[in-house]
């Protein structure tokens, strides 16, 4: 398992959750993606983008107004038989 760091400081909705849809499908089952962000509305798209599409949100904080979300990708879908 690795950890691959996306910053996307200065961007605004929706370019955070589009670049790191785009770093999560390279990624391997089970990878981290760690991206830093300044736009405060990214804390509920974060949000709501792992929640559809399976991703974990695993961590997210704050410190002198940037903001730091720990994604896990998600596992791959077992094959359909």
């Amino acid at each position: 398992m690795s950890e691959m760091l996306l910053d996307v400081k200065g961007l605004s909705c929706p370019l955070p959750v589009l670049k790191a849809n785009r770093a999560l499908r390279g990624m391997q089952p089970g990878d981290r993606l760690r991206v830093i962000a300044t736009d405060r509305a990214s804390v509920a798209d974060f949000q709501a983008f792992c929640r559809e599409t399976g991703h974990a949100l695993i961590a997210f904080g704050e410190d002198g107004g940037v903001l730091s979300f720990v994604i896990r990708r998600r596992p791959e879908a077992p094959a359909a038989s």
